[in-house]
């Protein structure tokens, strides 16, 4: 018999049965059965544990890989954090230090400008408060620059004070800055009076010892000249008022070949360190000028007549 021929249905013994409507009522009614029952006396309760406990271990191992993508997020997000918040932090902590410093410098020119404003009140002749703007450039001498010329009057040759002594004098005037020659210049000469024996000199710029140094010239070998005298202006050069501080003297020495001793001195002056200064008048322009003598008009005398 040929294949095709063949009756592929089923024989009529399995298509008995009840019917898919029927099915679905007995289903439907066992399901709202269950619930009910479930609802009031729990039977499902039992079959609902067993099948949570087969089940753990494969939901733990499905959700491994969620836990470990979070927690390596988590990870980064917070080192991330604990980075931004460690940066701030030492913002912070570079401000303050910044803010502390500044407070300690702003404190110590508080006290500066309190002693020039003192030591303005107690000079005589007019005083100018300025301050120093940066060092000559060259570096062979020794000057600063300040930031008063002559808008504010500055005259050529006037006295630079600080708080604590001479600084030295004005060589140059530009209309907003002048040039000051700190008095450890080794061109600088000023005239200098020993408080303790009364003794005139003139003490120059010396750096042969240390930077910011001076020199008592021209004082005989036998001089009474000991450390720690302390040295003023005179006031004969016309230039600085007398009785001002200038240096201390650090070091003599005596050679018995030599007609003058070697006198070291130390400058009162923060010569390298002031930031604020006062600008005096020199003492010529306080001098008052000459008078000029009267000359005796010639009274011509009457003609005898013949």
């Amino acid at each position: 018999m040929p294949l095709g021929t063949l009756d592929r249905d089923p024989p009529p013994f399995f298509r008995q049965g009840p019917s898919a409507l029927s099915k679905l009522a007995v289903c439907s009614a066992l399901a709202l059965f269950l619930m009910v029952a479930d609802s009031r006396f729990k039977v499902m309760q039992p079959l609902r544990v067993a099948l949570a406990t087969v089940l753990y271990p494969a939901q733990w191992l499905a959700l491994r890989p969620v836990l470990l993508y979070q927690g390596v997020s988590q990870y980064f997000s917070s080192l991330n954090e604990a980075q931004a918040s460690q940066e701030e932090v030492n913002k912070k902590h570079n401000l303050q230090s910044q803010r502390a410093n500044q407070v300690e410098q702003l404190l110590l020119e508080n006290v500066r400008l309190r002693k020039l404003m003192g030591l303005r009140e107690r000079l005589q002749s007019s005083a100018i408060v300025a301050q120093v703007i940066y060092d000559a450039a060259d570096p062979y001498s020794r000057k600063v620059i300040i930031d008063k010329g002559m808008v504010d009057r500055i005259g050529l040759g006037s006295p630079v004070l600080d708080e604590s002594g001479v600084m030295g004098q004005v060589t140059r005037v530009y209309p907003l800055v002048s040039e000051v020659t700190l008095i450890t210049d080794r061109d600088h000469a000023i005239p200098v009076l020993n408080t303790r024996t009364a003794a005139r000199g003139v003490a120059y710029g010396d750096s042969s010892l240390h930077a910011d140094a001076m020199e008592l010239r021209f004082m005989a070998a036998n001089a009474d000249v000991a450390a720690g005298d302390l040295l003023t202006t005179s006031g004969v050069d016309g230039v600085y008022p007398p009785g001002l501080p200038v240096a201390r003297v650090e070091k003599i020495e005596r050679r018995v070949d030599a007609v003058f001793a070697r006198i070291y001195c130390v400058p009162l002056a923060l010569v390298s360190g002031s930031a604020h200064v006062v600008v005096l008048d020199p003492v010529s322009v306080q001098i008052p000028p000459r008078p000029v003598p009267d000359v005796p008009i010639a009274v011509p005398r009457r003609g005898v007549s013949k």
